[in-house]
């Protein structure tokens, strides 16, 4: 989730400050139209100077534009003192011109000498040079900038504001962020417009200088000559000197906050102060700053050039770009080294807080403690093997099972594991620690001594046998099996029973982000006309629940679309899915390419349909079987079934579609991995071999 931005909050001025604002205010007025002494001239110049160069700084060194939101007003109040204080020189140089080159203060005199080395007319065209860079160049530039700015933030706002409202509709913030980002949003529109106009009052004000200067220069000779009886010559070498000089007093500060609003406008969307983002990006490319040193090299040793220069800065180049990688690399490894402190640091505090308490994992394997010391060794084979698992389900099954957490529990017995979804114990085993199993069934059983037990993940014979004796098993031929793979093994099975457990809401909005865009398209259009995301959650769950991969959610998504606008509920969209997937289904439940068949027979098929109540559309509405007939299918169903298996042979139960999904609620409870289809989802060109039925 994005930080809240710290917007400033007006407060109430300090007792005497707005006061004091509002006389300054005043003047600055005041100056426009009383006559101000040199002394306060020089002072006021110097502030105006002292002015800008803080507006400069603080320019520089903010992180964005918005955080000096002032600058407008600050651009128009120094605009103003710029211009009462050239109308008061102005004044000044008109009247007491005839004075000499100190008339208007000590300020303009001592820029006029230092600029202009005696010369007016090398102030002049100082003073025309420096009007050109501030009004042609930077403020023209900064103009267009803000121009440009301004209107696409202004046709930005309808959808930056569409995103926080969908944000805050996601969840991914909260109310009071969201109205931190409007609040930014509207001083973000308000500043740029604002900064569009500003940028009008530099523009003005270069105009403004520049006529002033031009009135001074023409008035004071008029003045010089007819009034106080001066010469040609000696009027226009005065007034021409303190003209300039006033001109150019007054043009260096309006050059720097030009500086300053070309800088704040230009910024753009670069965080961070000026310097971090020019210097940054243009040290953040060695073999740029390598390729620059190469070329001063290569200048420095041209005839007729001056060698130091460009060898010097060849050589600084040089050293910059064998330098800076090795300073950001330091950075960096800094940067990580917090990070990874303030992980642990997180980690620590959660395991200590209350909270944590609450969170289950939502597949643990708990161990006991002899189970744990004896797996110790091969924690490193067991986090290996359990990747490969949940990539086999991940590839079987069509979605990613949750991780797996191993963790050591003092409460259970030391030589039992137990195995929890979602915090609750699904199954639990007392671990042989130091033996091997050996799965038996109804087969033949090793010579070496052991204890008859059952085989934990699918509840087959087995004998456990101890390590010592492991050669010897596979001299006879059997294979044992190492704790290791005992645990898994049951882990594994229990994963694939709890599969619709395990299936999130989240797992099923990633599975749809990955599909092509059209099937994206179709998902959304069926969930938001016909169900829900929920509702498309419960048909992938009872799919998983009777083991078919959802791994093709594009054809589940079709046959989906097919039914959902004519039905409501859930096992028949199933039902059809079922029959649209026939390919697929008959396919995984194959061996060597033929599909064993195990029918119901017809006097239980008359059965299950005489239990089937229908209302008057013919719709079914019940199933109501008499508890005998139940039982004595169950008998019946178990004697048979169980035959089959113990061949070891895979098969499938087949019944009629109107009755398959109540067949297979019964069976399941008594073999949960037999897989049950209908007459219509045996697909096409399947080799089909019955075994026998049930009858």
């Amino acid at each position: 989730m994005a930080q809240p931005i710290a917007i400033p909050i007006p407060k109430v001025s300090p007792q005497g400050r707005d006061i004091g604002f509002a006389f300054g205010i005043v003047v600055i007025l005041s100056i426009l139209f009383l006559p101000i002494p040199p002394f306060l001239i020089d002072m006021g110049l110097a502030f105006s100077i002292a002015f800008s160069v803080l507006i400069l700084m603080v320019a520089l060194w903010i992180q964005r534009p918005l955080d000096f939101s002032s600058f407008p007003t600050i651009l128009l109040i120094s605009t103003m003192i710029r211009l009462s204080l050239n109308i008061a020189t102005t004044r000044v140089i008109l009247s007491n011109g005839n004075h000499g080159h100190d008339a208007a203060g000590g300020v303009i005199a001592g820029f006029s000498s230092l600029v202009m080395s005696g010369d007016f007319v090398i102030g002049l065209i100082v003073f025309l040079i420096l009007v050109t860079v501030n009004f042609i160049v930077i403020t023209k530039g900064a103009t267009r900038i803000a121009e440009v700015g301004a209107r696409f933030t202004l046709d930005a706002i309808p959808g930056k504001q569409m995103s926080i409202d969908a944000d805050l509709s996601a969840g991914m913030i909260d109310d009071k962020e969201a109205q931190f980002r409007r609040r930014e949003l509207e001083q973000e529109s308000s500043f740029f417009g604002a900064m569009d106009g500003a940028s009008k009052f530099v523009r003005g004000d270069a105009i403004a200088g520049l006529m002033i200067t031009a009135i001074n220069i023409f008035g004071g000779i008029i003045i010089g000559y007819f009034r106080h009886g001066m010469e040609i010559g000696e009027a226009a070498d005065v007034f021409v000197k303190l003209s300039v000089g006033d001109g150019i007093v007054s043009q260096i500060p309006a050059l720097i906050v030009s500086l300053a609003a070309g800088l704040l406008v230009s910024r753009g969307g670069n965080p961070g102060s000026t310097d971090q983002a020019v210097v940054n990006q243009l040290s953040g490319y060695p073999r740029a700053l390598s390729v620059a040193a190469a070329l001063m090299v290569l200048l420095s040793i041209v005839p007729g050039l001056p060698m130091i220069p460009f060898l010097t800065l060849g050589g600084i180049m040089g050293f910059g770009s064998w330098f800076i990688p090795r300073q950001i690399e330091a950075e960096n490894k800094v940067k990580r080294e917090q990070e990874e402190k303030k992980v642990i640091q997180t980690k620590e505090a959660e395991k200590d807080s209350v909270k944590s308490v609450l969170k289950t994992a939502e597949i643990e394997l708990a161990l006991g403690k002899l189970v744990s010391t004896r797996l110790l060794g091969a924690h490193q084979e067991l986090a290996f093997r359990v990747g490969k698992m949940r990539k086999k389900f991940a590839s079987q099954y069509g979605f990613v099972v949750p991780e797996i957490k191993v963790t050591d529990d003092i409460g259970i017995q030391e030589k039992s594991y137990q195995i929890r979804i979602h915090g609750t114990t699904i199954a639990s085993n007392q671990l042989r620690v130091g033996e091997v199993l050996v799965v038996t069934g109804s087969g033949r059983k090793p010579k070496v001594p052991g204890d008859e037990i059952r085989e934990p993940a699918f509840g087959m014979p087995a004998v456990s046998v101890l390590e010592t004796f492991t050669e010897d098993l596979k001299r006879e031929g059997f294979h044992p099996i190492d704790n290791v793979s005992v645990v898994l093994t049951h882990v594994s099975e229990v994963i694939r029973n709890n599969l619709p457990q395990l299936l999130s809401y989240k797992d099923v909005k990633i599975l749809i982000d990955r599909l092509d865009p059209e099937y994206k398209k179709l998902a959304d259009e069926i969930c938001s006309s016909h169900m829900s995301y929920s509702g498309l959650q419960a048909v992938l769950k009872l799919l998983l629940a009777e083991r078919v991969s959802i791994r093709n959610l594009h054809l589940i998504l079709e046959a989906v679309a097919e039914l959902a606008p004519h039905v409501r509920k859930t096992e028949q969209i199933v039902e059809h899915v079922r029959v649209r997937m026939a390919q697929q289904l008959c396919g995984d439940l194959t061996d060597n390419g033929v599909l064993r068949v195990l029918r119901l027979g017809s006097k239980w098929d008359l059965v299950f349909h005489q239990a089937l109540k229908r209302d008057a559309k013919g719709e079914i509405v019940e199933f109501d079987i008499d508890p005998r007939s139940l039982e004595e299918f169950s008998e019946q169903a178990s004697k048979v079934i169980r035959e089959f298996m113990d061949r070891g042979l895979p098969f499938v139960l087949v019944t009629s579609p109107e009755t398959r999904s109540y067949v297979r609620m019964i069976i399941e409870r008594l073999f949960a991995t037999l897989p049950v289809l209908s007459h219509v989802e045996l697909a096409k060109g399947i080799e089909i071999k019955i075994l026998g039925s049930i009858s």
